[in-house]
């Protein structure tokens, strides 16, 4: 029976010195008694039939558009480089050699923690991979991996591979909307918050009770890392955040399996990932209308293979030069209206140096969409760096805008100022791009 969550201020000891060492979190009048017991509750003792058809629809759709990306990482340096890795480090690696998971880009089986972390480096790597808005997290790769290794090492049915699927979507955004806007300023939420979505789809495969998950969710949450630093320097770090948010998610609950005892509030406790990650986390979302709200349904596909902050820009570009008839030659300046987050993240790319770094370069992006139509892989891979579009990515600026700003996590809006050679100036706007349930790819 599902644990129903009590809506109330938690009552507080007067020796609790949590508002006093951390008077940034700002807990919520709404926030439960202990929200990570709570989510672990939901995420353990999830039941297919308890899950809308709508949303069982959605999870097969988004593991679908997962396998494309997975395989679309096959061949990609840092891919294969992490792959090598597993190839040495786990036991039995190989066709028939014993393993009982499959990694997409080669066939060859292995462990399960070996595949999770393959499979979710690989899917991350073409940047079209789905997102969820509101908690700027993209579930798929660290979910997926996941439950489609230990559903292979168990045998598990069609309905509990879905069931965990969706406890980890459900899982994960929740904790991606609680630590707010101020860790994904430095912190990649697929990384951190992806690390509990791993261990509560691994969790609900193997079974867990809920002081299990819960247990799994202090191990999970303990590991979670990745900082956005890597792109200043064309690094490899991001498909480590997701490989290794999968591979530790799934370590995490199998440990909590075996009895390792986690924090059972590493969420929103005093020494916590909202202590030490985030300003402005609201323990509150983490139980969001849980049974009620289904963020899975939420979640957005990427149209384009880049960046999603790169997105509304895209869109809103091709929807001016559509109606106004312009090609990339009429166009003398464009300037994106963006969001603080675009600012940061896509800011720290200047020049990109690497296919990968391209995809952060709003001027790159822009400069694909308004010579080829599309900004997809076969698009960056051609010729990113090729000189009609290096060309193109100096006429773009990015400016913030408040009214996006204001929207943003929530909507993500795409607001241009287009240029012409000879004086004329077009606005275009988007209010979802092209992918979000609103806007949908069919």
């Amino acid at each position: 029976m599902q644990r129903r969550c009590r809506y109330r201020r938690a009552a507080r000891s007067e020796h609790d010195l949590t508002p006093l060492l951390f008077p940034f979190i700002h807990f919520s009048t709404t926030m439960t008694d202990h929200p990570s017991l709570d989510l672990a509750t939901f995420a353990a003792q999830l039941r297919f039939d308890t899950i809308p058809p709508d949303v069982v629809e959605r999870t097969v759709n988004l593991y679908v558009d997962w396998l494309g990306s997975a395989l679309a990482g096959k061949g990609a340096r840092p891919v294969e480089t992490i792959a090598a890795f597993a190839r040495r480090a786990a036991p039995g690696h190989g066709v028939g050699a014993g393993g009982v998971a499959e990694v997409l880009i080669d066939r060859t089986r292995t462990t399960p923690y070996f595949a999770a972390m393959v499979n979710g480096a690989a899917s991350h790597f073409a940047e079209q991979d789905d997102v969820h808005n509101g908690s700027v997290f993209h579930p798929a790769t660290v979910v997926f991996p996941v439950a489609l290794a230990l559903a292979q090492a168990r045998g598990a049915s069609g309905r509990d591979f879905i069931t965990a699927a969706v406890a980890g979507y459900e899982t994960g955004i929740r904790v991606g909307e609680f630590l707010g806007r101020s860790h994904y300023k430095v912190f990649h939420t697929t990384g951190t918050a992806g690390t509990v979505a791993a261990a509560a789809t691994a969790g609900r495969l193997l079974g867990l009770s809920p002081q299990q998950m819960l247990d799994a969710f202090g191990s999970a949450g303990t590991q979670a890392s990745g900082l956005w630093e890597f792109l200043r320097d064309a690094a490899d770090s991001k498909q480590l955040h997701t490989g290794m948010a999968a591979a530790n998610g799934l370590m995490a609950a199998e440990l909590a399996a075996d009895g390792f005892r986690g924090a059972t509030r590493i969420l929103e406790g005093a020494q916590g990932m909202a202590a030490g990650m985030s300003s402005d986390a609201d323990p509150a979302r983490l139980v969001d209308r849980l049974g009620e709200r289904w963020a899975t349904a939420e979640t957005s596909f990427k149209y384009h293979a880049s960046c999603r902050h790169s997105h509304p820009a895209a869109d809103a570009l091709l929807a001016v030069m559509g109606r106004e008839r312009l090609g990339a030659s009429d166009i003398a300046r464009v300037t994106a209206h963006v969001h603080q987050a675009a600012l940061d993240v896509l800011g720290a790319v200047v020049v990109p140096r690497t296919v990968h770094q391209a995809k952060f370069n709003m001027g790159t992006v822009l400069g694909l969409v308004a010579l080829h139509g599309y900004a997809g892989v076969n698009e960056f891979e051609g010729g990113f760096d090729a000189a009609p579009v290096a060309a193109f990515r100096d006429k773009v600026e990015m400016a913030y805008d408040d009214e996006v700003e204001r929207a943003y996590p929530a909507r993500w809006i795409g607001k241009v100022t287009v240029t012409t050679h000879d004086g004329r100036r077009y606005a275009g706007r988007v209010d979802e791009p092209k992918g979000d349930p609103g806007n949908t790819l069919a």
